[in-house]
């Protein structure tokens, strides 16, 4: 692997703020005095360095994992059986054969977990074998960036001796596709699936509607058609159906055609479904289907509207996002909040588990990713006790029929795999590209300021071909549907 290629294809995207599975970024376990393995370099190394995971080689005593919080941490702990013990600090995990994993944990937020990987992996081929990054996760948002075949940081898995066919045969096909490169072949893997529900307030529907049963609110909100003459009644009595116009952005971001920039191109696309989110979100905002107040998500205003003293309605979740962000926000009793379909499939986030190029731990990254991504008693494990959507398609869907073994204390007993697997099998994942985080990120942005009505609908325009060109330079033209 050649650091030239290496270093461009590792710049086309600078991370932004946490919008993934799971982001958590106070829950960073790296400490000044770790390693230097989170602010120097460690990983990427030739293929002619890397080792064979069939081999008989000795592997290394330390295994550098790099991650944007402590989720992965957490489930490793929780079911890896050769997991002995934790440091206090959560910085090392000991393993019973005495190799000790370090977690090099960093924040999403502002591109810094990004930043210091790319560090990291531009100087694998030169770190000391206990330097090494060994495994490193990425989000749905950039996995496209470390799965690219010519930049070859994140290991095809069956270089390890992992046959994605029968390995992991139980899993959702689109994470696998998404975990792969242009040519199709698997270079990561995940025990998540991320199918997205519209979460609801009961108090708030018996008020609307007289009713709080899933079922018949499913029947409200089952298409965006009926969700529109939903949100109307609604306003009549007081409330917002949505907190925010980026609330629903997913959905449409999911449904693109093409991808924003295809590999080689230098002419970025803005796909039609983009432009139906911008029309779509300004006619719910002016007609007050949208609080106003709320601009965006990961911001204080948009945690409060997740409060008892709110008035809106609902969110659109995954799993991890009912347990890491709506869970935290509320202030009132458990039972409050309900699941139900949503009013199209889709998916948000997903944390993929990269074996890295170069490591000397071939075996135990084996392990570790076949322990965490396709053992079917753990997946059961790490959905019984987090609440988490696995990516076994088989267990869902014997958890879908499960109330008893499968009830979620927070949403007062109510057993959402039930609602999440129907959507988990409709999944199909738009065409990522390299440039999907930023786009993401600006294209609402830019935007957001038109609906708010401080610039006209050609100034947001232009404001996001400035930013999206100074972001990637490379950029040479935009060209809007």
């Amino acid at each position: 692997m050649k650091k030239k290629v290496v270093s461009m294809l590792l710049a086309a995207v600078v991370a932004i703020g946490a919008a993934g599975c799971g982001s958590d970024a106070n829950t960073s376990t790296k400490t000044e005095g770790q390693a230097d393995a989170g602010t120097s370099s460690q990983t990427g190394g030739d293929t002619d360095n890397q080792a064979d995971a069939g081999s008989d080689s000795e592997e290394g005593k330390v295994i550098n994992i790099y991650s944007w919080n402590n989720e992965f941490s957490q489930r490793v702990q929780a079911v890896y059986p050769e997991v002995k013990e934790t440091s206090s600090d959560g910085t090392i995990t000991y393993l019973k054969d005495g190799t000790e994993i370090h977690w090099i944990i960093n924040p999403n937020q502002d591109g810094v977990y990004q930043q210091k990987l790319d560090e990291a992996l531009l100087n694998q081929a030169d770190a000391a074998a206990d330097d090494k990054v060994d495994i490193f996760l990425s989000e749905t948002d950039y996995v496209f960036k470390y799965t690219d075949a010519d930049a070859d940081v994140a290991m095809p898995l069956t270089d390890l001796g992992i046959d994605p066919e029968k390995d992991l045969a139980d899993q959702y096909d689109f994470t696998k596709v998404t975990a792969s490169d242009v040519n199709g072949v698997q270079r990561g893997s995940t025990w998540q699936c991320c199918p997205g529900l519209l979460v609801y307030r009961r108090d708030i529907a018996k008020d609307a509607f007289g009713t709080d049963d899933p079922e018949e609110i499913g029947q409200k909100v089952k298409d965006w058609d009926t969700l529109k003459t939903t949100a109307a009644e609604l306003k009549e009595k007081g409330y917002y159906t949505f907190s925010s116009y980026a609330d629903t952005f997913r959905l449409y971001g999911n449904s693109i055609s093409q991808p924003w920039m295809a590999a080689g191109e230098t002419v970025l696309k803005v796909d039609q479904k983009i432009m139906d989110w911008i029309s779509d979100s300004k006619e719910w905002l002016d007609a007050g289907y949208f609080n106003k107040t709320v601009k965006g998500q990961w911001n204080d205003d948009w945690n409060k509207a997740m409060g008892s003293e709110s008035k809106v309605f609902a969110f659109l979740f995954p799993a991890w996002g009912i347990d890491f962000t709506l869970k935290p926000n509320w202030d009132g009793d458990n039972g409050a909040w309900a699941v139900t379909n949503p009013p199209q499939e889709y998916n948000w986030g997903g944390s993929y588990i990269h074996a890295c190029t170069g490591t000397d731990n071939p075996k135990h990254v084996k392990d570790i990713i076949l322990a965490l991504t396709a053992d079917a008693e753990n997946l059961a494990k790490i959905s019984q006790d987090y609440a988490e959507f696995t990516n076994a398609r088989s267990s869902m869907q014997e958890a879908a029929e499960n109330d008893e073994l499968y009830p979620s204390e927070f949403l007062g007993g109510q057993n959402a795999f039930k609602y999440f697997a129907p959507v988990a099998e409709n999944i199909k994942m738009a065409p990522l590209s390299a440039y999907d985080q930023g786009c993401v990120e600006l294209i609402q942005n830019a935007f957001s300021d038109y609906f708010q009505d401080q610039v006209d609908f050609d100034k947001a325009k232009s404001n996001f071909e400035t930013a999206i060109k100074e972001r990637y330079p490379e950029i040479t033209e935009i060209q809007w549907p």
